[in-house]
């Protein structure tokens, strides 16, 4: 199901977002400036533990619902981190430029499917960003009593994942939207 360098990219994708988002949200929510930025203050170890708790998940869901999806129509399906998109926001954040951009991982799958199984294989990404952001929503709302930093936790990756939800559903080229309609357009007309 997984391979061995499937794993070692995911750990090296997981890393990577931490250190690129640990100063974006640390782990302490009082420390959050109104822009959620900061100047990099040095390394903190309970910050970086908590932004790969944040964001890994929902990225590692993300591709693995295009590659379980993809696996089971049959088609070949590997995940891989981008190291080169990785290397850019790793060099953003040491630039210290409070600009957050690049794509940690994707999945190549072959060979081709039908114009349908490449739509639902490309949704099958964002519908991870909508179970965790209505998940996330559905807790916080529930009036049960939550931890504080449960609550926070809980509050970002709603966020998060409300934002990659959109992103994602956008009909750019490169972005899943764009295969999403493509495929849909392909097979129905």
């Amino acid at each position: 199901m997984f391979t061995f360098m499937e794993i070692i990219d995911a750990a090296i994708m997981s890393a990577a977002m931490g250190y690129i988002f640990m100063d974006a949200f640390p782990q302490h929510p009082r420390r959050v400036t109104s822009t959620y930025f900061q100047q990099f203050q040095g390394f903190r170890w309970p910050d970086f533990w908590f932004a790969c708790a944040v964001t890994a998940p929902s990225i590692i869901l993300h591709e693995m619902g295009h590659k379980f999806v993809a696996m089971a129509y049959g088609l070949n399906a590997t995940f891989h981190a981008a190291y080169s998109w990785l290397m850019l926001g790793i060099g953003l954040k040491l630039l210290n430029t409070g600009l957050i951009f690049f794509i940690p991982g994707y999945v190549s799958i072959g060979p081709i499917g039908s114009s349908l199984q490449m739509a639902l294989i490309a949704l099958a990404g964002p519908i991870w960003h909508l179970l965790l952001w209505g998940g996330s929503k559905l807790v916080l709302n529930s009036g049960k009593k939550i931890p504080h930093n449960a609550k926070f936790f809980l509050m970002l990756l709603g966020h998060i994942n409300g934002f990659l939800l959109i992103f994602n559903l956008l009909p750019i080229p490169g972005f899943d939207g764009f295969s999403v309609y493509l495929n849909l357009y392909r097979a129905f007309f």
